[in-house]
């Protein structure tokens, strides 16, 4: 069963499908969030995360990967979580190891992730699909192929010229 029903099956209040989509989702997600959280809150967003989705099921539209989506609302969880907390004494740190990046970007960090969506957005639709799927939603070659109906080969080498294509656009940065 594909992700979009098990969501439509979810509007309609079945909780099975709820559990289905945490296991599909929960461990990627967890990843990404321990990038900008301590760990002891990426649980609780997580969780937040999975309400959110449980409750605003309804006004899900699918037009893309749901896992873009479920991101999107985990994001939202994260800030709202940092946001009721206040300021932070200082940096998210353990045994002197930074969990993440800043919160707060400097300008050549934005300056270069507005660079990076630039040329993302000038990439042709099958690379910029495929982009998305690996790279932002974190799926792997098997999960992108699966969800574009392509051959594994072919999203390979979609994300090779996407990489190619971008690694040129952004002047050779690797």
């Amino acid at each position: 069963m594909d992700d979009d029903t098990l969501i439509a099956r979810l509007a309609g209040g079945d909780d099975t499908a709820l559990r289905e989509l945490f296991s599909r989702h929960a461990s990627w997600l967890a990843a990404r969030l321990r990038a900008v959280l301590p760990p002891a809150d990426v649980e609780d967003v997580l969780q937040e995360t999975f309400l959110a989705a449980w409750r605003g099921a309804r006004a899900y539209q699918p037009q893309g990967a749901c896992g873009g989506w479920l991101w999107s609302i985990a994001r939202r969880q994260a800030a709202l979580l940092l946001r009721r907390r206040g300021p932070l004494p200082g940096p998210l740190v353990a045994d002197g190891a930074a969990y993440g990046p800043s919160l707060v970007d400097s300008a050549e960090t934005a300056t270069a992730r507005a660079d990076l969506e630039r040329a993302v957005a000038d990439l042709e639709p099958a690379e910029r699909e495929v982009w998305q799927l690996m790279y932002v939603e974190d799926r792997s070659v098997a999960q992108a192929a699966e969800l574009i109906g392509i051959p594994p080969g072919t999203v390979k080498s979609r994300a090779h010229r996407a990489r190619r294509l971008l690694r040129a656009a952004l002047g050779g940065v690797r």
